[in-house]
């Protein structure tokens, strides 16, 4: 009966006793989730289905993230449809600009996503609530509609990969540039519809934001979900936030996994993904001579308060280059505040960057960023995708907050030394 944590709560959340990989299931759902990019479709489809109320107002949570401040009259509208769709449902969790933050940081900071959860969002990147050791993957706007009104959601059981990452990181390394090594080894395909296991010393080292950020990216190799067990560091971060009650899975010892890969952290450098794809992972060092445009730190990946911290140790006391647009993205208004602060702000702003309220801008070529044909912005945003950040000819390079802030004072891809 050895299950993995996500078999455990995908058994206890389709009420079984065991699952296996390869079940079909039909799950309740603790929390489902879009935005202003996704919810408009899956309101349509809840209204084209019969939709009157969603089965659970406090369950769905609506956040207007990706092109709000509105940037024109058709995201306007959109956003609009979410303002709407939330008064008339009476939702417990929809967050208003000046209230709202980037999705994947805002729901863990209010205690919305915890432990033990299943999470559908109608987001990529929904799978960054596996750091709180939930299962939480991305869907489609149907499936988000079927949910919003059965609070069910079926799924395929996904069998696991366990990754252990071992040894001593190095000065400069952090949880970004283990997960880009990671899909720079098995590849942006190497673990499609899995669960990535993160575990090992490392892992256990690792700061929450920097496991946010492994989870996060646990799509750009094609995974259904990334998921850490809980420990001691998830519990002192969960208790000070949770709204209701939850309960901790581990994976047994004799737990069957589809594949064991370990990892000696101490070979693992500083690395930057080059475009188009995140698995293009090199060291720093053998990419230095890139001249860049902009340089973007934020986003639901790296926009935590760890970050900005990090990234202001390097822009303290220098300047951006003269050829350079530094533009910095607190990832909710609490980090923002944080960052305020503690004089975060001041620096970046006395350096030259540009700093903005939260949003996904940038990211997806959206708002707030966008490259001209034949520029270049290396990035602590997750996709470098053709055509990414703007124009189809523009280079988008991905990297941790250190080297994008040390890019930005160089003027081309550097090591913070």
């Amino acid at each position: 009966m050895a299950m993995t944590i996500t078999e455990k709560i995908l058994a206890q959340g389709c009420e079984k006793k065991k699952v296996t990989p390869g079940d079909f299931i039909e799950c309740n759902v603790d929390i489902a989730l879009a935005n202003d990019v996704t919810a408009p479709l899956a309101i349509a489809e809840f209204r084209k289905a019969g939709g009157k109320k969603v089965f659970d107002k406090d369950k769905i949570v609506l956040v207007p993230d990706h092109f709000c401040p509105n940037k024109d009259i058709k995201s306007a509208e959109q956003a609009k449809m979410l303002r709407d769709f939330a008064r008339e449902q009476n939702l417990t969790h929809y967050y208003e600009v000046g209230k709202m933050g980037i999705e994947h940081a805002l729901l863990p900071e209010q205690g919305v996503v915890l432990p033990g959860d299943i999470i559908i969002g109608a987001d990529s990147h929904t799978c960054t609530y596996g750091a709180l050791s939930a299962f939480a993957s991305g869907v489609g706007s149907t499936d988000l509609a079927a949910c919003m009104i059965s609070g069910k959601v079926w799924l395929k059981v996904p069998s696991t990969i366990k990754f252990i990452f071992k040894g001593k990181l190095n000065k400069w390394v952090t949880g970004k540039d283990l997960i880009l090594h990671l899909i720079g080894d098995i590849g942006v395909d190497g673990a499609n519809y899995r669960t990535i296991e993160l575990t090992g010393e490392v892992i256990e080292d690792l700061s929450m934001s920097d496991r946010f950020t492994m989870c996060n990216m646990a799509i750009e190799c094609g995974a259904k979900s990334g998921i850490i067990v809980s420990d001691k560091k998830t519990i002192e971060y969960v208790e000070s936030r949770a709204e209701r009650p939850y309960e901790i899975y581990k994976s047994d010892k004799d737990a069957k996994y589809e594949k064991v890969i370990e990892y000696d952290c101490s070979k693992i450098e500083p690395l930057v993904a080059l475009p188009p794809l995140p698995s293009n992972a090199k060291p720093v060092k053998e990419v230095k001579n890139i001249k860049i445009d902009q340089v973007v730190i934020g986003s639901c990946t790296n926009g935590r308060i760890e970050d900005l911290r990090l990234a202001a140790g390097i822009f303290k006391g220098k300047k951006v280059h003269p050829d350079v647009r530094a533009i910095i993205f607190p990832a909710t208004q609490k980090i923002y505040l944080e960052a305020m602060k503690e004089g975060l702000i001041e620096i970046f702003i006395n350096s030259g960057c540009a700093v903005s309220t939260p949003t996904c801008g940038p990211c997806l070529g959206g708002h707030m960023g966008i490259l001209a044909k034949g520029e270049r912005a290396i990035a602590t945003t997750n996709r470098n995708f053709v055509g990414r950040m703007g124009h189809p000819e523009s280079e988008v390079y991905l990297s941790n907050p250190a080297v994008a802030a040390a890019s930005a004072i160089v003027g081309k891809i550097a090591l913070p030394e």
